[in-house]
Order: structure tokens, then C-alpha cells, then sequence
């Protein structure tokens, strides 16, 4: 038992709890020892009614009594459709205590994106990413935690929070290593299902303690409790029989004592058997009974504070009821001497503008339960009214009208639609989902059911393309979406098929779409987004599409975007082709508007997509344009930033980034960038295109720096191998992959891979040796045992590359040559793969031809050259084979 033994039932939840109290008090005086100190997690588990809660509030006196700065917050279990409810609930006292222009401070960049959820600044023109959020949220709390150090935080009922709150905490606790926080979660086992489960396991994953499952309380602590209540004269049947009755649950024995001593009966065994009966009454159909005896207004206002669940206050529950205020003043006062309902304690922090709360959350789930159906039913579409009434939005009406059974009432429907926009405004696609899922059941008119289904399928683009798929479907099998709205569905349609990795009916898709409309705007970008989509294959190219695709292109000016959109695919065909570089360079330039985006072509604008822009980007970082390529990514780095946009755009941009820097040579940069890219594709989903350019840019990357064994662990741990996804990778995946197998020594395996990439190339016509350059390596692999094809391979890319015509390209099929040569020979093709790359902005690759030809020529001053441009390319292997060369090479001069 603790040492200081509880002297009343209301300290009955601390018996038997010092294991629990002793880690408590250890967390919080590491918090309160050093501002440096890293974060703490801890998790209290255990079924309704077993002292979560009051150990938290012990926890809170602990820390007041250290000088902790305490936030605390508690789910609700008809509250979990409302989003962000629970933060929110945190972190009111911080927000509360700023000014506007005090908020706008300490939030920085990301007030306009965390702000809307936090409900301190008004939605913005832009839908936020729920990524982008979620990090603006983790953002906010980390600024204001170092504002109010020591601080802690205490989240109970985690078990019933709303799935966006518990993304923010799982995100937040994942950056508690440089950050003096203490969190304190308080769950139950078992009540939380799917994606709120699975987060709730990542938090008790980071507990630094581990997790406290809460027990009973033992016969001989039940025996002090009801002692140290009614008494030291309860003798030991009847305290046996309290503990039998109750099975040692701490709030059960609370509740049960408190009847014993309100009807006088002695804790005697005389009496024990009447514990049972007394033990109904307080809890389920018992509890329901005593409510009942009440009388039927108490029950009413009982029903109606159920209903609202927060911020429950008299005249709002009187309104609810439909009776007036002083019928519900004496309702509330019955219910407060009954134990049924409190005030909120101020200490705890949760007042929600509400004067009163439900004593326990069991109660408060037996009345809820104990309401009948109907009632429930329509009490929940007056509380939608109220609510309404009160200019509180459609958003804040919803979680009401989720309740209401379907009518075929068309105000729900538009209600309802309204609140889904809401909640996309603020970054809550899954609020918004189930808005739109519960207005299709009303149903809408028939003139209407395929733009809630088009609404729908929008709502779930970024969260679940496989559902987007099916909504989107419906819709356009139906009347009602025509125009704009139409093509606009179609090219969403193809997007989420894209990225459901279903490429080819994404293609089919809005081939189909484009021959039902005559030429004209809709039918150009339908007919540009069917190429963009048939350019991402990465496996084969329809027949002719090259050639329509050029004629198509050769018609447009770039006078819209739509012409623009197609200039840039032409480009983009003919890089991967390996058609002229400078030809592809001048495409991609006629897409621009005096060298910049075009208006409605920017990274944030939705019509066309972001991949359109990453092809042009990588137009650039092919055809050695790297100026320009890296300033559209950097471009694009910062837009998503400031946007918000923190899930697979920032993602892609990162790697694309990493590209550019990774083709400058500036390896250092390009991995910080790609690892970067990496963590946000987990978040995101494994197996997606995004994660596969991460992780194959990463491993071209480490590769390039010499680090082969990590390279290879980089592949084992994110699956870099067979099978590969239907869209093309950049850089090419097979020559990466065939690359790192003949590195680690898995040379057949490797020369397969090789192969394979070859086939590929030549099913899409792709000949660019930049892009995919598995000649190189192939002819490197084969140098020894099949020397005439190594010189084949060699020949043919370097025609391949002067047909390209990049210094890097040239380069570097000098490169694959001389290394197959010896003597003279070797040093002339060496000597003029220096001559070009010199001239070329890819520097890793100057500096190996550099360290290359310093060797075949024996030539100290080339190997120093080549070591100086190896430093700072961070290529710590060149760096390394120029200096075994300088220290061990015989005769160099």
C-alpha cells in the first residue's frame, strides 16, 4: 500500500498503486532535474473503473507541487467523430493565455496550417495536407512546451480520442528526444479498434516505462478501504464480501461504500448479503433503475447531457430536454446529490465551457445506452439544430447528425456536405469521409447522388485510392457530373488507379473519357493526361504513342497550360527516348512563362498533378540543365513546406531534390535529402512509387559515396528488389539494383539484373544512358569473360550518348571504354572523358574520370585533382582508391 493510507473512499483508486506512483514520481524528477532532458512516456492500461483517472490526477498534484506547468485532456465516447477534439482539449490553457498576435508568434510558418485545426485561425483558400497538420500540430505543442517548461501532459481516455489526435500524439512522441515533455496516457484494453488501435500501440511502443497494466485491488487493500470508510468496526465477512461483490474494482467499491454508508446498514456480516443488491444499483440496469427513481425530468436531463457529452452546461441541457430553466436547475442539483453528475474540476483543465460532467465515464455510457433508440435518434437531430442555431457550423452540427436515421432529407444531405468541406478545410479527410458516407444513405436526389459520390472519392484521394477508385466509378456511371466536374473526376479517377498501382486502367481510363468529347480544352487535357500516365510505365510504351505524342506537341505554341502540359510530356518522351538534350531542354523551356511556372501550373495547383512538374524537373536533371532542375525542386521543397503538404509531396520533392543534388554531385546533400524523403514515404505506405524513387535514389546515392554495405543493408531493410512497381523509376531501378548486386560481390546475379534492365529499355525504346545506364555496368561486369559484348555494350553507348549529346552522357561512355582498354588506348579515352566531363556540371562523375585517368596515366597531379574533387564531392570510396593509388602506385610522375 502507498505510505500515507487513503482516509476516504475518494483516494480508494491510489491503494495498491506505489509501483505505479513510484514511476510517476521518478519521470516527473528526471523532468524537473534538467531543461536538456530528453521526454518521457508513460502508459496506464486497465479496464473501466480501476483508478486511471485519479492516478492521473495524482500525478497532476505531483507535478503542481514540483512547479510543472500541467495540460490534460480526455476522449469521450461519442466524441471520437469529432476531429482534433482531444488536442484541442490539451491545449486550451496554452491558447487561451495568448493574444492572436502572441499565437501567430510562437507558431511561426505554421499557424495557418496548424491554427485551423486548433480552431485559432480561419481555414485558408487551400485544402491543408492531414500530414502537413499533423506535423503543424507536433510543431505547435513543441514551441509551446519550451515556453512553459517544466511541462506535462496528461491524455486520459486515450481509448476514446479521435483518430487525428491520436496521429498528432503518435507523431509527437517520436520527438521527444530533445524535449523536456512528460505524457501520462490513461487507456482501457480492447476499446479501440483499426487505425486507432494501431496508433495507440505506437505510443506504448515509446513508453520509456514499461506499460502499467492496472490490477484489482486485493482482498486485504478492500478490506483497508472499506475500514478507512465506514469505519475500523467492519469486520472481516462483510469486508470479504465487499471485495467479493465488487472483484477488487476500486471506482465499483467506491460507489458500493458510498451506499452502505447513505443507508446507514453496519459493515457487519450480519448485513453483507444486502451488498449485492446495493452493488446493482450503482452500476448498468441498477444504475438505470436508481436514475428511473428520479422521476422522469431528472431522467430527461440525464438523457440530454448523454446526448451533448461535452460542454454540458444547464440551459443547453433545458433546451435539449424542452423544459425550462428552473425544472432543469432542480434536475441538475438531484443528479449532483445521486453521484450521477459533477462539476468539473478546474484543476483538471477541462471546464469545455460546460458546468457539469458526468461523475465517471461508466455512467456516463450506461445513460447513453439506456436511452431508447428512437429518442436517441431524434434527440441527436435537435442537438444537430441547437447547434446550428448557435452559428457553431455544420462541422460542429455533424457529429449529431451522423446518429440521425435516414429520411431522404435533402437539408441532412447538404448539411452534411457542408461539414465535410469544413473538415477537409482543417485537414480531417476521415471526418469528412464519414459525413459524405452517411449523406449517400439519406440518399441525395438523383441530380445530386453523383456529386456527393465525386466529393466523396476527393475526400479519400490522399488516405485510400482503393476506395477512391469505387466512389469515383459510381459517379461517373451516373447522370449529374458533366463538364469540368466530369473531366476533372476522370483525371482523379486515373490518379488514384495510378497510385493503386493499377497504371494501365488509369490509362484506359481517360483514353475512354477523351473519345467521348470532341477537340477542345477538355479533350487536350484529357488526352495529355493519358500520356503523362502512359510516360510513368516502366515496364513497356504503347505502339506510335512517340510519334503521336510529337505530332500532337508539334502543333502547340505553349499558349495554355494544357499545350504546355503537352510540350513538357514531349520532352520528357524524348529524354527517356534519348533524343536530343538540347532539342528536350528547349521543349521543356517553351512550357515556361519568362522561365517560371505558369499560373495554374505551380506545385500546389491540383488540375494537373504534381508529376507533371517532377518530368520537367527531371527533363532538366538529364540533359545537364542541373541549374535549372534544382531550382524547380527546390521550388517545390519550399511550396510544399509552406503549405503544409508534409505526406508524399514533401516526399517527392525531397527525392527529386536529392536527384538533382545527387547528379551536381553533391552526394552530402543528396542523402541527407533522400533519407529525409525515405521517413516521410514510410509514412505515407511501403510499396508506393514515392517509396520506391526514395529508397532506389538513396542507394545510387551511398553507392556513389562507396558505402556498399550500407547500401545494401538500406536495400534489405526497405525491399529493394523484384517485384518492381509498374511505373518508371528515376533513377532506373534494375541498373541501380544490378550496380549494388555486382558491388557486395553477387556478380551473376547482378549481370542478370543488368540484363533484365536491358530487355526493359528495349520494350519501351528507351536509350538513354544517363536515365538507365545498365550498358555500362553490364560492359564492365562482362570485361573478362565475354569481352567482345563488353565492347559492343561499350560502342553502343557511346553512339547512344552522342546521339544525346550531354557531356555527361559522352563522358561517361568514354569512361565505360577506356576502362576495357589498356596501354595508350586507355589513357586517350580516359583523357577525353576528362575533357568532357570537365565541361560537365555532374562533378561526382569528373571527379572518378579524373581519379581514373590519374591512374592509367600515372599522373600524381591528375589523382590529386581527381582526390580534391573526391572530397568534396563526398565520395569517401573515390577518395579512398585515389589515395591507395597515390601511396602504393609504382612510377607515377
Amino acid at each position: 500500500m502507498t505510505e500515507e493510507r487513503p482516509r476516504a473512499a475518494a483516494s480508494a483508486s491510489l491503494w495498491e498503486r506505489d509501483e505505479e506512483i513510484a514511476a510517476v514520481t521518478q519521470a516527473l524528477d528526471a523532468l524537473c532535474a534538467d531543461r536538456s532532458s530528453s521526454g518521457n512516456v508513460l502508459v496506464l492500461r486497465g479496464e473501466a473503473g480501476l483508478g486511471k483517472t485519479a492516478l492521473l490526477a495524482h500525478t497532476r498534484r505531483l507535478a503542481e507541487e514540483r512547479g510543472c506547468t500541467v495540460w490534460s485532456t480526455r476522449g469521450g465516447e461519442t466524441l471520437r467523430s469529432v476531429p482534433f477534439n482531444v488536442v484541442r482539449q490539451l491545449l486550451q490553457p496554452a491558447l487561451i493565455s495568448l493574444l492572436p498576435d502572441e499565437a501567430r508568434e510562437y507558431l511561426g510558418d505554421w499557424y495557418g496550417i496548424a491554427g485551423p485545426a486548433l480552431g485559432i485561425a480561419d481555414p485558408g483558400d487551400r485544402r491543408p495536407d492531414p500530414q502537413g497538420v499533423c506535423d503543424g500540430l507536433v510543431a505547435a505543442v513543441r514551441r509551446l512546451a519550451r515556453r512553459d517548461w517544466p511541462l506535462v501532459l496528461l491524455i486520459d481516455d486515450a481509448h476514446w480520442a479521435d483518430l487525428e489526435t491520436l496521429r498528432w500524439l503518435a507523431a509527437f512522441i517520436e520527438r521527444l528526444d530533445d524535449l523536456p515533455v512528460l505524457v501520462v496516457v490513461a487507456r482501457r484494453p480492447g476499446d479501440a479498434t483499426g487505425d486507432s488501435a494501431r496508433l495507440l500501440d505506437t505510443v506504448a511502443a515509446a513508453a520509456g516505462h514499461p506499460l502499467t497494466n492496472l490490477r484489482a485491488l486485493t482482498p486485504d487493500a478492500t478490506a483497508g478501504l472499506t475500514r478507512a470508510t465506514l469505519g475500523a468496526h467492519a469486520d472481516a465477512p462483510f469486508c470479504r464480501e465487499v471485495w467479493a461483490v465488487t472483484g477488487g474494482n476500486p471506482y465499483e467499491t467506491v460507489e458500493l461504500l458510498a451506499k452502505v454508508h447513505d443507508s446507514e446498514i453496519a459493515p457487519v456480516e450480519a448485513h453483507a448479503e444486502e451488498l449485492r443488491r446495493l452493488n446493482q444499483a450503482a452500476r448498468g440496469g441498477g444504475l438505470v433503475a436508481r436514475l428511473e427513481g428520479l422521476g422522469i425530468d431528472a431522467t430527461r436531463f440525464a438523457w440530454a447531457a448523454a446526448i451533448l457529452g461535452t460542454g454540458i452546461t444547464v440551459r443547453l441541457v433545458a433546451r435539449l430536454a424542452t423544459m425550462n430553466l428552473d425544472d432543469a436547475e432542480r434536475c441538475a442539483e438531484l443528479l449532483r446529490h445521486a453521484r450521477i453528475l459533477t462539476e468539473p474540476d478546474p484543476a483538471a483543465g477541462r471546464g469545455e465551457d460546460g458546468d457539469l460532467e458526468f461523475v465517471h465515464p461508466l455512467i456516463a455510457s450506461a445513460v447513453y445506452n439506456s436511452i431508447p433508440d428512437a429518442l436517441c435518434t431524434a434527440m441527436h437531430g435537435i442537438a444537430a439544430q441547437i447547434v446550428t442555431e448557435l452559428g457553431r457550423g455544420a462541422a460542429a452540427a455533424s457529429r449529431h447528425l451522423l446518429y440521425v436515421h435516414p429520411e431522404d432529407d435533402q437539408e441532412l444531405v447538404d448539411q452534411l456536405r457542408e461539414a465535410a468541406q469544413e473538415h477537409l478545410s482543417v485537414g480531417a479527410p476521415d471526418a469528412a469521409r464519414r459525413c459524405l458516407e452517411r449523406a449517400l444513405l439519406e440518399p441525395p436526389l438523383p441530380e445530386s447522388h453523383a456529386r456527393v459520390l465525386y466529393e466523396l472519392g476527393c475526400a479519400t484521394l490522399l488516405t485510400a485510392p482503393a476506395t477512391t477508385i469505387d466512389h469515383l466509378q459510381t459517379a461517373l456511371a451516373m447522370p449529374g457530373l458533366d463538364g469540368a466536374e466530369r473531366v476533372d473526376a476522370v483525371f482523379r479517377l486515373s490518379q488514384a488507379l495510378l497510385h493503386n498501382d493499377q497504371l494501365e486502367e488509369a490509362v484506359r481510363t481517360v483514353e475512354a473519357e477523351a473519345a467521348r468529347h470532341e477537340p477542345g480544352p477538355a479533350r487536350m487535357r484529357l488526352q495529355a493526361v493519358q500520356f503523362m500516365w502512359e510516360g510513368v510505365h516502366g515496364e513497356t510504351a504503347a505502339p506510335g504513342r512517340s510519334q503521336r505524342l510529337a505530332d500532337l506537341a508539334g502543333t502547340c505554341t505553349g499558349r495554355d497550360n494544357a499545350e504546355r502540359t503537352l510540350l513538357i510530356l514531349r520532352g520528357f518522351d524524348a529524354m527517356t527516348h534519348g533524343e536530343n538534350a538540347e532539342e528536350v531542354a528547349e521543349l521543356c523551356d517553351r512550357a515556361l512563362v519568362n522561365g517560371r511556372l505558369a499560373p495554374g501550373l505551380g506545385w500546389t495547383d491540383t488540375e494537373w498533378g504534381l508529376e507533371l512538374l517532377m518530368m520537367l524537373g527531371s527533363c532538366y536533371a538529364y540533359a545537364d540543365r542541373l541549374d535549372r532542375a534544382e531550382s524547380l525542386f527546390s521550388e517545390a521543397l519550399r511550396a510544399y513546406t509552406s503549405a503544409g503538404w508534409s505526406g508524399g509531396h514533401l516526399s517527392l520533392a525531397n527525392t527529386y531534390l536529392g536527384l538533382a543534388y545527387r547528379r551536381q554531385g553533391r552526394l552530402r546533400d543528396a542523402e541527407t535529402n533522400l533519407r529525409e524523403s525515405l521517413r516521410l514515404a514510410e509514412r505515407v505506405g511501403r510499396g508506393l512509387p514515392l517509396y520506391w524513387s526514395a529508397t532506389c535514389g538513396l542507394i545510387d546515392t551511398l553507392l556513389a559515396r562507396g558505402r556498399v554495405d550500407e547500401a545494401w543493408a538500406v536495400a534489405d531493410q526497405y525491399g529493394f528488389a523484384p517485384p518492381y512497381p509498374s511505373t518508371i523509376v528515376l533513377p532506373d531501378h534494375r541498373s541501380v539494383r544490378g550496380r549494388l548486386l555486382l558491388a557486395v560481390g553477387r556478380t551473376e546475379e547482378g549481370i542478370n539484373e543488368l540484363e533484365a534492365a536491358e530487355k526493359t529499355a528495349a520494350s519501351r525504346g528507351g536509350h538513354n544512358p544517363v536515365l538507365a545506364p545498365w550498358a555500362v555496368d553490364l560492359a564492365d561486369a562482362l570485361a573478362l569473360t565475354d569481352p567482345a559484348r563488353a565492347t559492343q555494350l561499350a560502342a553502343d553507348a557511346r553512339r547512344h550518348a552522342e546521339r544525346f549529346g550531354t557531356d555527361t552522357a559522352i563522358g561517361e561512355a568514354l569512361r565505360c571504354a577506356a576502362g576495357l582498354e589498356s596501354g595508350e588506348q586507355a589513357v586517350r579515352l580516359a583523357a577525353q572523358a576528362v575533357a568532357y566531363l570537365e565541361a560537365s556540371p555532374c562533378q561526382y562523375e569528373h571527379a572518378a574520370a579524373r581519379v581514373e585517368y590519374g591512374i592509367a596515366a600515372r599522373s600524381v597531379s591528375e589523382l590529386n585533382r581527381g582526390l580534391a574533387l573526391a572530397r568534396s564531392c563526398g565520395a569517401d570510396g573515390l577518395v579512398a582508391k585515389a589515395r591507395e593509388a597515390l601511396e602504393t602506385g609504382r612510377g607515377l610522375r
